[in-house]
């Protein structure tokens, strides 16, 4: 028995009503399936207005603009301006680009370099073989940025040589690498520190011929790290990283003259005393004390 069922005896259909008392079965579920059924033959449909063009009329004249393009390698930005502005056909950027996304029609991505695993060992066995230099920028209150410029050994992650300064142009880059040099090979001439290699990165103070050409005539080979790959020049990284968490990170330094101080006395504080764990928790002096003994004996 169903509601549109017709009584043989009137010949009139039951009511929706007495059918439910009849099957002890309320009426509120009957409405509710009811109107779950009619939701479900309902075809959902695209909200709002419908486009003067379909995706498929759309798809064949991107397809012919790109076609008859005397360039390669365009994206959907130029398509859909030669459509709007060249043909006066009014459509959604955003519609350009998910019907070629989805036929494969944009340009090519430039490929990207495969991932390095840095598996290979920046750490030296021995001290004066590689150092490495970089360079980093500090706001100051009064004379606003600043930089700090670093050169460390990788032998034992010591600071050889560091310089604070207002403009961080290539002569101040190369100032903590003269102060090394004459540190640790005790002169400044031709060939001084012939064996050297300096890692550093692209950045334009380094690459200058200035900068270049002094290392050169101090005997050092340059090693230049990945470009956006700063784990290769990772240890004056970490150096730069403990130096921000220890003395930068949460002070206001008025000028750069009270930047300098503080950082002199953090890299003489940090040599001394700064136990790093791949050295067995010893500080980089120490590490070099250790080893120059060992040398002797």
């Amino acid at each position: 028995m169903t509601a549109n069922a017709c009584s043989a005896l009137t010949g009139r259909p039951f009511g929706i009503e007495r059918v439910c008392r009849v099957w002890e079965y309320p009426r509120a579920t009957f409405y509710q399936h009811r109107a779950v059924a009619a939701f479900e033959k309902v075809e959902p449909g695209k909200r709002g207005p419908k486009p003067r063009l379909s995706d498929e009329q759309l798809l064949a004249l991107i397809r012919e603009d790109l076609k008859s393009s005397p360039f390669i390698g365009e994206g959907h930005r130029k398509v859909w301006a030669r459509l709007k502005f060249g043909q006066g056909i009014k459509v959604s950027r955003n519609r350009v680009l998910r019907i070629m996304r989805e036929n494969n029609l944009l340009s090519p991505h430039r490929p990207k370099r495969p991932a390095n695993k840095h598996e290979g060992e920046i750490i030296t066995a021995t001290p004066e073989v590689m150092w490495g230099a970089d360079g980093t920028r500090v706001f100051t209150a009064k004379d606003g940025w600043a930089w700090v410029f670093a050169a460390v050994d990788h032998f034992n992650a010591e600071c050889v040589g560091h310089h604070s300064c207002k403009k961080g142009d290539r002569f101040a880059a190369l100032e903590p690498v003269s102060q090394a040099v004459q540190e640790h090979f005790g002169a400044l001439s031709q060939d001084a520190a012939r064996g050297l290699s300096l890692r550093m990165d692209s950045g334009t103070q380094y690459l200058s011929d200035h900068f270049q050409n002094q290392i050169k005539f101090w005997g050092i080979a340059p090693s230049f790290a990945f470009i956006e790959q700063p784990e290769t020049n990772g240890v004056v990284e970490r150096f730069f990283r403990t130096l921000k968490e220890q003395i930068i990170y949460g002070r206001v330094y008025e000028t750069v003259e009270d930047l300098r101080t503080a950082v002199d006395k953090f890299v003489e504080l940090y040599n001394a005393e700064w136990r790093i764990e791949r050295l067995g928790f010893l500080s980089p002096t120490e590490a070099r004390e250790k080893y120059l003994t060992r040398l002797a004996a």
